[in-house]
């Protein structure tokens, strides 16, 4: 027997702007939102009561996203105009980008092959 991977639950501050913000990253539906989750395609999000913000970088971090993406400085871009923040610190050189969302989560733009 094996098991199958439902979704990926993330914790946050604030369900609802999470799944706002990467419903307009990935062009997915919200599913589900409401005070303490939301959903988006697989993604989940969950409220934690005073949850911390992660750092980058940081080695405390628990996990982070990758997403493929057409043009990497179009999309750097877009995903700034939409509350994203680029840190300083980028170990990708040019192969790809580390973006933070609006509570911190690192998550990368790595270039379509």
């Amino acid at each position: 027997m094996t098991a199958t991977l439902s979704s990926i639950v993330i914790d946050c501050a604030d369900p609802a702007g999470l799944a706002a913000f990467y419903a307009q990253v990935t062009g997915w539906d919200v599913a589900s939102s409401d005070e303490d989750s939301a959903a988006v395609g697989t993604l989940g999000f969950q409220r934690i009561a005073n949850y911390p913000r992660p750092g980058w970088p940081d080695d405390a971090k628990h996990f982070h996203l990758d997403f493929a993406v057409g043009d990497l400085d179009v999309e750097v871009k877009r995903l700034l105009d939409l509350g994203a923040a680029k840190p300083e610190f980028q170990p990708g050189g040019s192969e790809w980008v580390v973006l933070t969302d609006p509570e911190g989560h690192p998550f990368c733009l790595v270039p379509e092959n």
